[in-house]
Protein backbone atom coordinates (compact mmCIF):
# COMPACT_ATOMS: atom_id res chain seq x y z
CA UNK A 1 0.00 0.00 0.00
CA UNK A 2 1.32 3.18 -0.75
CA UNK A 3 4.42 2.00 -2.15
CA UNK A 4 5.00 4.08 -5.13
CA UNK A 5 4.28 7.18 -3.31
CA UNK A 6 6.74 6.41 -0.39
CA UNK A 7 9.87 5.95 -2.23
CA UNK A 8 8.95 8.74 -4.40
CA UNK A 9 8.43 11.45 -1.40
CA UNK A 10 11.54 9.66 -0.03
CA UNK A 11 13.88 10.60 -3.13
CA UNK A 12 12.39 14.25 -2.33
CA UNK A 13 13.46 14.28 1.14
CA UNK A 14 17.14 13.20 0.41
CA UNK A 15 17.56 16.00 -2.03
CA UNK A 16 17.07 18.53 1.26
CA UNK A 17 19.03 16.64 3.54
CA UNK A 18 22.07 17.72 5.12
CA UNK A 19 21.32 21.25 4.02
CA UNK A 20 21.95 24.00 6.95
CA UNK A 21 19.26 26.07 6.26
CA UNK A 22 15.74 25.92 4.43
CA UNK A 23 15.85 28.40 1.33
CA UNK A 24 13.28 28.88 -0.93
CA UNK A 25 15.78 27.04 -3.07
CA UNK A 26 16.08 23.95 -2.11
CA UNK A 27 12.96 23.97 -0.95
CA UNK A 28 11.36 24.54 -4.27
CA UNK A 29 13.70 21.93 -5.46
CA UNK A 30 12.52 19.42 -3.26
CA UNK A 31 8.27 20.25 -4.12
CA UNK A 32 8.96 19.61 -7.58
CA UNK A 33 10.30 15.94 -6.74
CA UNK A 34 6.58 16.05 -4.56
CA UNK A 35 4.65 17.52 -7.24
CA UNK A 36 5.63 14.96 -9.57
CA UNK A 37 5.40 11.93 -7.11
CA UNK A 38 1.86 13.77 -6.30
CA UNK A 39 1.07 13.35 -9.62
CA UNK A 40 2.33 10.07 -10.57
CA UNK A 41 0.10 8.72 -7.73
CA UNK A 42 -2.77 9.98 -9.95
CA UNK A 43 -3.68 12.24 -7.58
CA UNK A 44 -6.36 14.93 -8.61
CA UNK A 45 -4.13 18.39 -10.37
CA UNK A 46 -5.82 20.37 -8.59
CA UNK A 47 -5.61 18.83 -5.16
CA UNK A 48 -1.67 18.68 -6.06
CA UNK A 49 -1.24 22.40 -6.94
CA UNK A 50 -2.74 23.44 -3.67
CA UNK A 51 -1.04 21.09 -1.29
CA UNK A 52 2.42 22.08 -2.96
CA UNK A 53 1.19 25.95 -2.68
CA UNK A 54 0.79 25.20 0.99
CA UNK A 55 3.79 23.38 2.13
CA UNK A 56 5.67 25.88 0.53
CA UNK A 57 4.37 28.95 2.09
CA UNK A 58 4.96 27.28 5.40
CA UNK A 59 8.27 25.50 4.51
CA UNK A 60 9.84 29.33 2.99
CA UNK A 61 10.83 31.06 5.81
CA UNK A 62 10.86 28.08 8.31
CA UNK A 63 12.94 28.68 11.28
CA UNK A 64 14.92 25.51 11.57
CA UNK A 65 14.09 23.94 15.40
CA UNK A 66 17.61 23.35 17.24
CA UNK A 67 19.04 19.76 16.57
CA UNK A 68 16.36 19.20 14.31
CA UNK A 69 17.67 18.65 10.62
CA UNK A 70 15.85 21.09 7.87
CA UNK A 71 15.18 17.90 6.03
CA UNK A 72 13.19 16.94 8.85
CA UNK A 73 11.21 19.94 9.38
CA UNK A 74 9.99 19.79 5.91
CA UNK A 75 8.63 16.13 6.45
CA UNK A 76 6.95 17.48 9.63
CA UNK A 77 5.31 19.77 7.59
CA UNK A 78 4.66 17.73 4.67
CA UNK A 79 3.34 15.24 6.97
CA UNK A 80 1.25 17.92 8.60
CA UNK A 81 -0.45 18.64 4.78
CA UNK A 82 -1.14 14.91 4.23
CA UNK A 83 -3.01 14.55 7.74
CA UNK A 84 -5.17 17.62 6.92
CA UNK A 85 -5.68 16.50 3.09
CA UNK A 86 -6.85 13.13 4.10
CA UNK A 87 -9.49 14.81 6.10
CA UNK A 88 -7.62 15.30 9.68
CA UNK A 89 -9.57 13.35 12.53
CA UNK A 90 -11.09 9.81 12.12
CA UNK A 91 -14.61 9.88 11.31
CA UNK A 92 -16.34 7.12 12.93
CA UNK A 93 -19.69 5.17 11.97
CA UNK A 94 -22.75 7.22 13.76
CA UNK A 95 -24.72 4.17 15.50
CA UNK A 96 -25.93 5.80 18.43
CA UNK A 97 -29.55 6.33 17.48
CA UNK A 98 -32.46 3.67 18.29
CA UNK A 99 -32.09 0.84 16.81
CA UNK A 100 -32.59 -0.82 14.77
CA UNK A 101 -29.47 2.04 12.72
CA UNK A 102 -29.45 1.68 9.08
CA UNK A 103 -26.36 1.33 6.95
CA UNK A 104 -26.70 1.65 3.59
CA UNK A 105 -23.91 0.46 0.98
CA UNK A 106 -23.76 2.02 -2.47
CA UNK A 107 -21.86 2.12 -5.41
CA UNK A 108 -20.58 1.01 -8.64
CA UNK A 109 -20.57 -2.56 -9.82
CA UNK A 110 -17.43 -4.53 -8.90
CA UNK A 111 -16.19 -2.11 -6.51
CA UNK A 112 -16.64 -4.62 -3.29
CA UNK A 113 -20.25 -3.70 -1.72
CA UNK A 114 -21.01 -7.48 -0.72
CA UNK A 115 -17.96 -8.13 1.08
CA UNK A 116 -17.68 -4.83 2.78
CA UNK A 117 -21.08 -5.42 3.91
CA UNK A 118 -19.92 -9.04 5.68
CA UNK A 119 -16.44 -7.18 6.83
CA UNK A 120 -18.63 -4.99 8.39
CA UNK A 121 -21.02 -7.51 9.98
CA UNK A 122 -17.90 -9.21 11.42
CA UNK A 123 -16.50 -5.68 12.92
CA UNK A 124 -20.36 -4.31 14.44
CA UNK A 125 -20.51 -8.28 16.10
CA UNK A 126 -17.10 -7.88 17.81
CA UNK A 127 -18.11 -4.43 19.37
CA UNK A 128 -21.04 -6.74 20.69
CA UNK A 129 -23.72 -5.78 18.35
CA UNK A 130 -26.34 -7.73 16.42
CA UNK A 131 -26.23 -6.75 12.57
CA UNK A 132 -29.03 -7.75 9.98
CA UNK A 133 -27.30 -8.16 6.50
CA UNK A 134 -30.15 -7.44 4.04
CA UNK A 135 -29.68 -8.54 -0.02
CA UNK A 136 -31.27 -5.13 -2.23
CA UNK A 137 -29.17 -6.30 -5.07
CA UNK A 138 -31.45 -7.85 -7.31
CA UNK A 139 -29.37 -6.72 -10.64
CA UNK A 140 -26.32 -8.56 -10.35
CA UNK A 141 -26.66 -12.07 -10.85
CA UNK A 142 -25.90 -14.27 -7.70
CA UNK A 143 -25.61 -11.08 -5.55
CA UNK A 144 -28.14 -12.49 -3.22
CA UNK A 145 -26.48 -16.12 -2.79
CA UNK A 146 -23.13 -14.79 -2.29
CA UNK A 147 -24.11 -12.39 0.65
CA UNK A 148 -26.31 -15.20 2.17
CA UNK A 149 -22.89 -17.40 2.02
CA UNK A 150 -20.78 -14.55 3.46
CA UNK A 151 -23.83 -14.45 5.88
CA UNK A 152 -22.72 -18.06 6.70
CA UNK A 153 -19.38 -17.62 7.20
CA UNK A 154 -19.63 -14.69 9.84
CA UNK A 155 -22.62 -16.20 11.18
CA UNK A 156 -25.19 -13.43 10.94
CA UNK A 157 -28.59 -13.20 9.78
CA UNK A 158 -29.60 -12.38 6.01
CA UNK A 159 -32.59 -11.05 4.91
CA UNK A 160 -33.72 -12.23 1.03
CA UNK A 161 -36.10 -12.73 -1.46
CA UNK A 162 -36.75 -14.25 -4.22
CA UNK A 163 -38.65 -11.49 -6.25
CA UNK A 164 -39.55 -7.92 -5.33
CA UNK A 165 -37.91 -4.61 -6.17
CA UNK A 166 -35.35 -3.35 -3.72
CA UNK A 167 -37.34 -0.33 -2.21
CA UNK A 168 -40.04 -3.20 -0.88
CA UNK A 169 -37.00 -5.52 0.21
CA UNK A 170 -35.26 -2.65 2.23
CA UNK A 171 -38.49 -2.03 4.13
CA UNK A 172 -39.32 -5.32 4.81
CA UNK A 173 -36.04 -6.18 6.41
CA UNK A 174 -36.90 -3.45 9.00
CA UNK A 175 -39.66 -5.04 9.79
CA UNK A 176 -38.17 -8.08 10.52
CA UNK A 177 -34.94 -6.53 12.31
CA UNK A 178 -37.50 -4.80 14.47
CA UNK A 179 -39.01 -8.79 15.34
CA UNK A 180 -35.40 -10.15 15.68
CA UNK A 181 -33.73 -7.41 17.69
CA UNK A 182 -31.06 -6.55 15.50
CA UNK A 183 -29.66 -3.38 15.99
CA UNK A 184 -27.95 -2.64 12.77
CA UNK A 185 -29.34 -2.84 9.34
CA UNK A 186 -26.74 -3.32 6.38
CA UNK A 187 -28.43 -2.87 3.54
CA UNK A 188 -26.25 -4.30 0.12
CA UNK A 189 -27.55 -2.19 -3.04
CA UNK A 190 -27.37 -2.83 -6.21
CA UNK A 191 -24.74 -0.85 -8.81
CA UNK A 192 -24.25 -0.76 -12.23
CA UNK A 193 -21.03 -0.75 -14.44
CA UNK A 194 -21.42 3.42 -14.43
CA UNK A 195 -23.43 5.71 -12.98
CA UNK A 196 -27.10 5.97 -14.76
CA UNK A 197 -30.84 7.80 -13.80
CA UNK A 198 -31.94 4.30 -13.17
CA UNK A 199 -29.63 3.43 -9.84
CA UNK A 200 -29.62 6.93 -9.14
CA UNK A 201 -33.28 7.22 -8.40
CA UNK A 202 -33.57 3.83 -7.24
CA UNK A 203 -31.03 4.64 -4.25
CA UNK A 204 -32.94 7.82 -3.61
CA UNK A 205 -36.10 5.64 -3.00
CA UNK A 206 -34.26 3.40 -0.68
CA UNK A 207 -32.78 6.18 1.53
CA UNK A 208 -35.82 8.07 1.57
CA UNK A 209 -37.72 4.67 2.79
CA UNK A 210 -35.27 3.48 5.46
CA UNK A 211 -33.69 7.08 6.57
CA UNK A 212 -30.54 5.61 7.34
CA UNK A 213 -27.87 6.60 10.36
CA UNK A 214 -25.05 6.09 7.45
CA UNK A 215 -24.86 5.96 3.44
CA UNK A 216 -21.02 4.66 2.62
CA UNK A 217 -20.15 4.61 -0.82
CA UNK A 218 -17.87 1.76 -1.79
CA UNK A 219 -14.98 2.98 -3.87
CA UNK A 220 -12.22 0.75 -5.51
CA UNK A 221 -9.13 2.25 -4.52
CA UNK A 222 -7.62 1.18 -7.63
CA UNK A 223 -9.00 2.59 -10.17
CA UNK A 224 -7.77 6.10 -8.73
CA UNK A 225 -9.42 9.44 -10.42
CA UNK A 226 -12.51 7.07 -11.46
CA UNK A 227 -13.05 6.61 -7.99
CA UNK A 228 -12.98 9.95 -7.12
CA UNK A 229 -15.15 11.31 -9.85
CA UNK A 230 -17.98 8.72 -9.16
CA UNK A 231 -18.03 9.90 -5.91
CA UNK A 232 -18.61 13.16 -7.17
CA UNK A 233 -21.14 11.96 -9.15
CA UNK A 234 -22.53 10.08 -5.84
CA UNK A 235 -22.36 12.93 -3.76
CA UNK A 236 -24.56 15.19 -5.85
CA UNK A 237 -27.68 13.08 -5.84
CA UNK A 238 -27.59 10.95 -1.72
CA UNK A 239 -26.23 12.20 1.63
CA UNK A 240 -22.94 10.76 1.85
CA UNK A 241 -21.65 10.41 4.90
CA UNK A 242 -18.75 8.80 4.05
CA UNK A 243 -16.86 6.26 1.83
CA UNK A 244 -14.80 3.07 2.01
CA UNK A 245 -11.76 2.36 -0.33
CA UNK A 246 -12.04 -1.38 -1.17
CA UNK A 247 -8.66 -3.37 -2.53
CA UNK A 248 -6.07 -0.74 -0.72
CA UNK A 249 -3.75 -3.61 -0.29
CA UNK A 250 -3.48 -3.56 -4.50
CA UNK A 251 -3.20 0.21 -4.79
CA UNK A 252 0.82 1.01 -4.72
CA UNK A 253 0.25 4.45 -5.81
CA UNK A 254 -3.21 5.96 -3.13
CA UNK A 255 -4.40 8.40 -5.70
CA UNK A 256 -7.55 7.76 -4.87
CA UNK A 257 -7.15 8.19 -0.74
CA UNK A 258 -5.16 11.22 -1.27
CA UNK A 259 -7.94 13.09 -3.50
CA UNK A 260 -11.39 11.84 -2.59
CA UNK A 261 -11.80 14.24 1.39
CA UNK A 262 -10.20 17.45 -0.74
CA UNK A 263 -12.47 17.13 -3.56
CA UNK A 264 -15.96 16.14 -2.60
CA UNK A 265 -15.38 16.34 1.08
CA UNK A 266 -16.46 13.21 2.21
CA UNK A 267 -14.77 11.60 5.35
CA UNK A 268 -13.20 7.94 4.78
CA UNK A 269 -14.29 6.19 7.30
CA UNK A 270 -12.63 2.33 6.59
CA UNK A 271 -10.24 0.64 3.76
CA UNK A 272 -10.24 -2.78 2.70
CA UNK A 273 -6.54 -4.19 3.11
CA UNK A 274 -7.55 -7.82 1.86
CA UNK A 275 -9.82 -10.57 1.20
CA UNK A 276 -10.26 -12.24 4.68
CA UNK A 277 -13.41 -10.79 6.01
CA UNK A 278 -11.32 -9.20 9.06
CA UNK A 279 -9.21 -7.64 6.46
CA UNK A 280 -11.14 -3.86 7.12
CA UNK A 281 -9.67 -0.98 9.28
CA UNK A 282 -10.70 1.98 10.28
CA UNK A 283 -8.88 5.08 8.38
CA UNK A 284 -7.02 7.08 10.49
CA UNK A 285 -5.77 10.14 8.44
CA UNK A 286 -2.63 11.15 10.97
CA UNK A 287 -1.76 6.98 10.83
CA UNK A 288 -1.79 6.84 6.93
CA UNK A 289 0.02 9.69 6.63
CA UNK A 290 2.61 8.11 8.97
CA UNK A 291 2.36 5.01 6.14
CA UNK A 292 2.57 7.07 3.23
CA UNK A 293 5.95 8.76 4.47
CA UNK A 294 7.29 5.33 5.88
CA UNK A 295 7.16 6.65 9.18
CA UNK A 296 4.84 3.14 9.94
CA UNK A 297 1.53 2.69 12.27
CA UNK A 298 3.08 0.94 15.71
CA UNK A 299 -0.48 2.07 16.62
CA UNK A 300 -2.39 -0.03 14.09
CA UNK A 301 0.27 -2.76 14.22
CA UNK A 302 -0.79 -2.97 18.16
CA UNK A 303 -4.39 -3.36 17.24
CA UNK A 304 -4.01 -5.94 15.80
CA UNK A 305 -2.05 -8.00 17.76
CA UNK A 306 -4.38 -7.25 20.71
CA UNK A 307 -7.02 -8.39 18.39
CA UNK A 308 -5.30 -11.89 17.47
CA UNK A 309 -4.06 -12.48 21.03
CA UNK A 310 -5.46 -15.58 23.30
CA UNK A 311 -4.72 -13.84 27.04
CA UNK A 312 -4.35 -16.81 29.10
CA UNK A 313 -2.18 -18.46 26.08
CA UNK A 314 0.32 -14.94 25.95
CA UNK A 315 0.33 -15.09 30.15
CA UNK A 316 1.75 -18.97 29.73
CA UNK A 317 4.48 -17.97 27.06
CA UNK A 318 5.30 -14.52 29.62
CA UNK A 319 6.60 -16.92 32.14
CA UNK A 320 8.10 -19.37 30.21
CA UNK A 321 10.03 -15.99 28.66
CA UNK A 322 11.08 -14.90 32.00
CA UNK A 323 12.16 -18.55 32.44
CA UNK A 324 14.44 -19.35 29.44
CA UNK A 325 11.54 -21.72 28.43
CA UNK A 326 11.05 -20.28 24.89
CA UNK A 327 10.69 -23.71 22.50
CA UNK A 328 9.95 -24.10 18.67
CA UNK A 329 6.94 -25.01 19.74
CA UNK A 330 5.90 -21.84 21.42
CA UNK A 331 7.60 -20.18 18.35
CA UNK A 332 5.13 -21.94 15.84
CA UNK A 333 2.37 -20.94 18.20
CA UNK A 334 3.82 -17.43 17.49
CA UNK A 335 3.81 -17.52 14.21
CA UNK A 336 0.23 -18.59 13.65
CA UNK A 337 -1.11 -15.72 15.59
CA UNK A 338 1.06 -13.74 12.89
CA UNK A 339 -0.19 -15.23 10.51
CA UNK A 340 -3.88 -14.71 11.58
CA UNK A 341 -2.71 -10.49 12.06
CA UNK A 342 -2.28 -10.25 7.92
CA UNK A 343 0.31 -10.46 5.70
CA UNK A 344 3.71 -10.07 7.15
CA UNK A 345 5.37 -7.32 4.94
CA UNK A 346 2.44 -5.16 5.48
CA UNK A 347 3.02 -5.60 9.20
CA UNK A 348 6.55 -4.96 9.56
CA UNK A 349 5.49 -1.84 7.16
CA UNK A 350 4.03 -0.93 10.23
CA UNK A 351 7.37 -0.62 11.99
CA UNK A 352 9.08 2.78 11.82
CA UNK A 353 11.50 2.85 9.26
CA UNK A 354 10.89 -0.01 7.89
CA UNK A 355 8.69 0.48 5.33
CA UNK A 356 10.92 2.04 2.82
CA UNK A 357 13.15 -0.79 2.98
CA UNK A 358 10.89 -3.57 2.64
CA UNK A 359 10.61 -2.63 -0.87
CA UNK A 360 12.78 -5.02 -2.42
CA UNK A 361 12.58 -7.93 0.17
CA UNK A 362 10.71 -10.65 -0.85
CA UNK A 363 8.36 -11.51 2.35
CA UNK A 364 5.49 -14.29 1.49
CA UNK A 365 2.76 -15.87 2.90
CA UNK A 366 4.32 -19.37 1.72
CA UNK A 367 7.47 -19.04 3.17
CA UNK A 368 5.80 -18.73 7.14
CA UNK A 369 4.14 -21.67 6.23
CA UNK A 370 7.35 -23.84 5.09
CA UNK A 371 8.82 -22.77 8.39
CA UNK A 372 5.58 -23.85 10.28
CA UNK A 373 5.74 -27.24 7.98
CA UNK A 374 10.01 -27.28 9.11
CA UNK A 375 8.72 -27.21 13.07
CA UNK A 376 5.57 -29.20 12.52
CA UNK A 377 7.89 -31.71 10.66
CA UNK A 378 9.53 -32.20 14.33
CA UNK A 379 9.21 -34.78 17.27
CA UNK A 380 7.87 -32.93 20.38
CA UNK A 381 11.58 -33.57 22.06
CA UNK A 382 13.20 -31.87 18.61
CA UNK A 383 11.02 -29.15 19.67
CA UNK A 384 11.65 -28.60 23.52
CA UNK A 385 15.39 -29.46 22.81
CA UNK A 386 16.68 -28.29 19.28
CA UNK A 387 20.40 -29.18 20.17
CA UNK A 388 19.35 -32.40 19.76
CA UNK A 389 19.41 -32.51 16.13
CA UNK A 390 22.01 -33.51 14.28
CA UNK A 391 22.79 -34.20 10.43
CA UNK A 392 20.69 -37.79 9.76
CA UNK A 393 17.07 -35.19 12.38
CA UNK A 394 17.70 -32.68 9.90
CA UNK A 395 17.23 -34.94 6.62
CA UNK A 396 14.75 -36.12 8.49
CA UNK A 397 12.90 -33.12 9.29
CA UNK A 398 13.85 -31.49 5.93
CA UNK A 399 12.10 -34.82 4.39
CA UNK A 400 8.71 -34.45 5.93
CA UNK A 401 8.63 -30.77 5.73
CA UNK A 402 9.25 -30.83 1.48
CA UNK A 403 12.22 -28.87 2.46
CA UNK A 404 16.12 -28.85 2.19
CA UNK A 405 18.69 -30.07 5.27
CA UNK A 406 20.13 -26.40 4.91
CA UNK A 407 16.72 -24.56 5.35
CA UNK A 408 16.57 -26.27 8.60
CA UNK A 409 19.95 -25.58 9.66
CA UNK A 410 19.12 -21.81 9.21
CA UNK A 411 16.17 -22.15 10.99
CA UNK A 412 17.51 -23.93 13.71
CA UNK A 413 20.94 -21.40 13.47
CA UNK A 414 17.83 -17.86 13.61
CA UNK A 415 16.21 -19.79 16.76
CA UNK A 416 19.56 -20.14 18.67
CA UNK A 417 20.29 -16.04 17.89
CA UNK A 418 16.68 -15.28 19.33
CA UNK A 419 17.35 -17.31 22.21
CA UNK A 420 20.54 -15.72 22.89
CA UNK A 421 19.40 -12.30 22.17
CA UNK A 422 16.05 -13.12 25.16
CA UNK A 423 19.11 -14.22 27.30
CA UNK A 424 20.77 -10.95 27.21
CA UNK A 425 17.54 -8.93 27.39
CA UNK A 426 16.67 -11.22 30.41
CA UNK A 427 19.87 -10.04 32.58
CA UNK A 428 19.40 -6.70 31.96
CA UNK A 429 15.81 -6.51 33.37
CA UNK A 430 14.28 -5.74 29.64
CA UNK A 431 12.26 -8.82 28.82
CA UNK A 432 9.77 -8.56 31.90
CA UNK A 433 8.57 -5.24 30.33
CA UNK A 434 8.91 -5.98 26.12
CA UNK A 435 6.60 -8.71 26.28
CA UNK A 436 3.63 -7.19 28.86
CA UNK A 437 1.78 -8.70 25.87
CA UNK A 438 3.60 -12.12 25.35
CA UNK A 439 4.85 -11.70 21.95
CA UNK A 440 8.59 -12.08 21.24
CA UNK A 441 10.88 -8.79 21.33
CA UNK A 442 10.58 -6.90 18.02
CA UNK A 443 14.77 -6.84 17.66
CA UNK A 444 14.42 -10.40 17.89
CA UNK A 445 12.06 -10.97 14.97
CA UNK A 446 13.78 -8.71 12.80
CA UNK A 447 16.65 -10.56 13.43
CA UNK A 448 15.69 -13.86 13.10
CA UNK A 449 12.07 -13.68 11.60
CA UNK A 450 10.35 -16.46 10.30
CA UNK A 451 10.63 -15.66 6.50
CA UNK A 452 14.75 -15.39 6.84
CA UNK A 453 15.93 -18.79 5.77
CA UNK A 454 13.66 -18.37 2.47
CA UNK A 455 14.10 -14.37 1.77
CA UNK A 456 16.15 -12.77 -0.67
CA UNK A 457 19.52 -11.77 0.92
CA UNK A 458 20.02 -14.57 3.18
CA UNK A 459 22.98 -16.83 1.26
CA UNK A 460 26.53 -16.19 1.20
CA UNK A 461 26.90 -15.05 -2.36
CA UNK A 462 24.24 -12.39 -1.50
CA UNK A 463 26.02 -11.39 1.84
CA UNK A 464 28.92 -10.94 0.16
CA UNK A 465 27.59 -9.11 -2.56
CA UNK A 466 25.71 -6.55 0.05
CA UNK A 467 29.35 -6.37 1.32
CA UNK A 468 31.09 -5.65 -1.29
CA UNK A 469 28.39 -2.76 -2.47
CA UNK A 470 29.19 -1.52 1.06
CA UNK A 471 32.58 -0.75 0.52
CA UNK A 472 31.82 0.39 -3.19
CA UNK A 473 29.87 2.96 -1.61
CA UNK A 474 32.28 3.73 0.92
CA UNK A 475 34.66 4.41 -1.72
CA UNK A 476 33.37 7.13 -3.63
CA UNK A 477 32.03 8.98 -0.21
CA UNK A 478 35.36 9.14 0.58
CA UNK A 479 36.56 10.27 -2.97
CA UNK A 480 33.92 13.25 -3.21
CA UNK A 481 35.63 14.24 0.42
CA UNK A 482 38.82 14.68 -1.23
Amino acid sequence: MFESITESLSRAFDRIRGKGRLTEANIQEALREVRIALLEADVNHRVVREFVQSVRDKAVGEEVVRSVRPGEMVVKIVHDELVRLLGGEHASLNLDGAPPNVVVLCGLQGSGKTTTAGKLAVRLQAQNRRPLLVAADVQRPAAVEQLQVLGREVDAPVYAEKNGDPVTICRRALEVADLHGADTVLLDTAGRLHVDEALMEELQEVVRTTDPAEVLLVLDAMTGQDAVQSAETFQSRLPLTGAVLTKMEGDARGGAALSLRAVTGVPIKFVGVGERLDALEEFHPERMAGRILGMGDVVSLVEKAQAGVDEEEQERLQERLLKDGFTLEDFQKQLAQLRQMGPIKDLLGMIPGLGGGLRDVDLEESDLKRVEAVIQSMTPQERTEPEIIDFSRRERIARGAGSEPADVSRLLKQFRNMRKMMGRMRKRGLLGSLTGGGAPPAEALAGAGPAAPWSRGSTKAQQRGDKKARRKKERRRRKRRR
